[in-house]
């Protein structure tokens, strides 16, 4: 297939672009590079440094694209609380012009990037959960969530989609000329990026807020995902696309991991020791945010290959030692 890549010189856009070229489609990745990194982006892939606004200048009926893998967007929660006019603009005024040029150009395949950030209630969360965004950040990947069910129910419309909500991507991919594919955000909010931060000695201590919940050790509880396993199901669901269908799969390991065992994990892989402060409970944390990804399984036969934490945080600290200053 001939597939454009919005966002994939990101994390997790770059390695599905990789693992695309790697199966042989013929790759275009559309970035603007306010949060990607050039050196993301596959060889053999084309490359445009052009603003999600403006992609009709790419995504033409003359280029003749067979799907659109969607993964532009601001994703910063805190800044989506601060600043959400940001994410109104860039989130859902960007889709929106991508609609506009896939709808124009017939492109019958789109994949999109969602989150699992948007359930509440009681988890393992499932594609029939209760949606209750607890932030803007959340609030525009919903949004879209429903733009794209009404654009695959638009009568006489080529377009089928999958929407892809997955919980925390995790871990590191290497790539055949030995470049580490890796999380690079500035500043950095994500645990496993900002533990082994600790770990260098790039941060004095480590703040592990809320130590008193309902959970195994009294920490809150989350679903890791290897960025490698959730670059497949990207590609899986490429594959199981069908004209006019809307598709949803939560995807995640389905087990969980408190705070303070991902602590010990990082210290237990790079052999480091660091102070861990503990705090009171942040507003708004969710408690277990953990997927059931049965659905993903049955549909896709996918299925994680390397769920464990202790292999995911080996490839991230791997990653990690090859951007030390």
């Amino acid at each position: 297939m001939r597939v454009l890549v919005t966002g994939g010189a990101g994390y997790i856009g770059s390695v599905v672009a990789h693992q695309l070229v790697d199966v042989g489609h013929d790759v275009t990745v559309l970035d603007d590079l306010s949060s990607g990194h050039a050196d993301n982006v596959p060889a053999a892939a084309q490359f445009e440094q052009i603003a999600l606004h403006n992609v009709a200048q790419v995504l033409t009926p003359a280029a003749d694209f067979d799907a659109v893998l969607h993964f532009a967007a601001k994703i910063e929660v805190a800044e989506s609380v601060a600043h959400p006019e940001r994410f109104w603009d860039n989130n859902i005024r960007g889709t929106l012009a991508l609609f506009d040029a896939a709808r124009a150009a017939g492109t019958p395949r789109l994949v999109f990037s969602s989150t699992g950030s948007m359930y509440s209630g009681v988890p393992p969360f499932t594609e029939d959960s209760l949606v209750a965004p607890r932030n803007p950040y959340a609030v525009t990947k919903y949004s879209i969530d429903m733009m794209i069910e009404g654009e695959c129910g638009r009568p006489g419309t080529p377009l089928g989609a999958a929407v892809l909500r997955y919980f925390n991507a995790a871990g590191a991919v290497r790539t055949p000329e030995g470049r580490w594919l890796t999380e690079r955000h500035d500043p950095e909010t994500h645990l496993i990026p900002i533990l082994l931060q600790c770990a260098a000695g790039q941060r004095d201590s480590f703040t592990l807020y809320g130590t008193d919940y309902d959970t195994p050790d009294g920490t809150c509880v989350r679903d890791y995902i290897h960025v490698s396993d959730l670059a497949a199901a990207h590609l899986a669901a490429l594959d199981n696309i069908r004209p006019g269908r809307y598709e949803v799969f939560n995807l995640g390991n389905g087990n969980g991991y408190t705070n303070r065992e991902v602590v010990e994990t990082v210290q237990q892989v790079t052999g480091q020791q660091f102070p861990v402060i503990e705090a009171a409970r942040r507003p708004g944390d969710a408690i277990v945010s953990v997927a059931a990804s049965n659905k993903a399984a049955t549909a896709l036969g996918w299925k994680p290959q390397r769920p464990d934490l202790a292999d995911i945080v080996s490839d991230a600290w791997a990653a990690y030692r090859t951007l030390e200053p």
